[in-house]
């Protein structure tokens, strides 16, 4: 008889959500860092090591696991970092300054 897999829901242990900090986007627990400012870093060109060392109060897993949330959710995150870049264009350009 052939064992089949039945895939598993994966969970993101050091991801959560609260909408009292950063909007209800995802963050990592216990801190104010967002899934979406690591995507923004890893998106730069930057490896994991490399975004520790930046943010060295993150493990390694945290930054590992906040990627993998990335991926698995990678349409919501770069809309909300589109979002983001608009919004900061708009503050730094106020309409009509060109």
């Amino acid at each position: 008889m052939k064992k089949t897999f039945k895939p598993k829901k994966i969970s993101h242990t050091h991801i959560t959500m609260n909408k009292d900090i950063c909007g209800g986007s995802p963050i990592i627990k216990g801190t104010r860092i967002s899934v979406a400012n690591i995507a923004e870093y890893y998106l730069m060109g930057l490896s994991p090591e490399e975004i520790q060392r930046d943010l060295p109060h993150l493990s390694l897993a945290q930054i590992f696991d906040a990627l993998a949330f990335y991926f698995d959710h990678r349409q919501t995150i770069d809309e909300e970092l589109e979002k983001n870049r608009e919004e900061n264009v708009s503050k730094t350009y106020p309409p009509g300054t060109f």
